[in-house]
């Protein structure tokens, strides 16, 4: 399905915090923080596997979170409303308000190399190629850089004739996976012409997958202990998307069994909950800061929290979990939340997503 026609542009609006953004530095986070691009070489193969991801901000400032959430928000499967009453409301209220709260946010978790999505997004595509040598593996962004659009682009020039799209969300959501088919639609008679695409939509029960899932987990119990109680957070998304037939909770739930089953958890052992809303609409429920805050109030001293939802460690696992939720436990009685973190680049990770191509080319 290609994306309907906006009647304004992310970019095209004032930018009404551009004068106030010398209180952060861009000189102290330049934006040649962003990855660099994953352009193939003119010696690429016939065959190319590219890793989607949800992108990334190239700065830890308010102007380079500004211009990322821009193009998030605008996505209409992201923000449904009425391109004329959410555009004003997006660019002279949120944009302005949240771009420098958000900025803080990320300076926080910053990593030497980038931002932490993309520094772990390019070691998993490098990971994966290491086990792919017959395709040429690059990644790219939904939102920010790279583009999907430039690194179709790219390949198709260097002669790739095939390219299998796998994105980096386990469960199928109309909010992330189906955004990404747009933008594969959209490209078909542009970037991506003359070659063969193909979208693998999930993976939330792929037997490798949940096995490095579920050793994830025992490793960080062997080094760490074990807590009272694991809590699986995802990714939260409006109620009215799954009443209205998104896949998203159900395989959310499906993947957290398979997970269970293989750790052989009870079911008194584990609990599932949904962060990261937005806005004031019903999202899916239980939310896992008020999770977090019943476990500390019913006396529970220590959770453990993974979040199988997210491919590589980002701002809602390193910032909302790690440190906000953690400090929102110990608020309420609790002593220690400790985070397990995502499988990122691990070689169990790579193993699995590469079989999952492997599958889909007929290799």
């Amino acid at each position: 399905m290609s994306k309907p026609a906006l009647p304004c542009h992310p970019m095209a609006m004032p930018d009404p915090i551009a004068a106030a953004e010398p209180a952060v530095s861009e000189a102290a986070a330049p934006e040649t923080t962003a990855p660099e691009t994953t352009a193939p070489e003119t010696t690429a193969p016939e065959t190319s596997v590219l890793l989607v991801n949800l992108g990334t901000p190239a700065a830890p400032t308010p102007r380079a979170v500004r211009r990322y959430l821009a193009q998030f928000l605008h996505d209409h499967r992201v923000v449904q409303l009425t391109r004329w009453l959410w555009c004003p409301l997006l660019h002279f209220l949120i944009l302005p308000l949240r771009s420098p709260r958000v900025a803080r946010k990320y300076a926080e978790i910053w990593m030497a190399e980038g931002s932490p999505l993309a520094v772990h997004t390019r070691r998993l595509a490098a990971a994966v190629q290491q086990r792919l040598p017959q395709a040429r593996v690059v990644h790219a962004m939904r939102y920010g850089e790279p583009a999907i659009a430039t690194t179709l682009d790219a390949l198709r020039q260097a002669g790739v004739a095939r390219v299998v799209v796998l994105p980096l969300y386990p469960q199928y959501s109309t909010t992330t996976t189906a955004s990404v088919a747009d933008v594969l639609a959209h490209e078909a008679g542009g970037a991506a012409h003359g070659m063969q695409v193909a979208m693998i939509d999930d993976y939330h029960l792929d037997a490798g997958w949940v096995e490095a899932v579920a050793e994830s987990i025992r490793a960080a119990w062997r080094r760490h202990g074990r807590g009272e109680k694991l809590l699986f957070s995802f990714h939260g998304i409006p109620q009215r998307l799954v009443d209205g037939g998104d896949p998203y909770e159900t395989q959310t739930r499906a993947s957290v069994a398979a997970i269970a089953s293989a750790l052989e958890l009870r079911e008194d052992d584990y609990v599932l909950a949904f962060q990261s809303r937005f806005g004031r609409e019903a999202w899916l429920q239980p939310a896992t800061d008020a999770t977090l805050r019943a476990l500390a109030q019913a006396g529970m001293k220590r959770v453990d929290v993974v979040c199988p939802g997210f491919a590589v460690d980002c701002l809602e696992t390193l910032e909302e979990i790690s440190l906000q939720n953690a400090a929102l436990f110990r608020a309420h009685g609790g002593d220690e939340l400790h985070y397990i973190p995502c499988l990122n680049d691990a070689p169990a990770h790579a193993d699995a997503l590469a079989a999952i191509v492997m599958r889909r080319m007929g290799g």
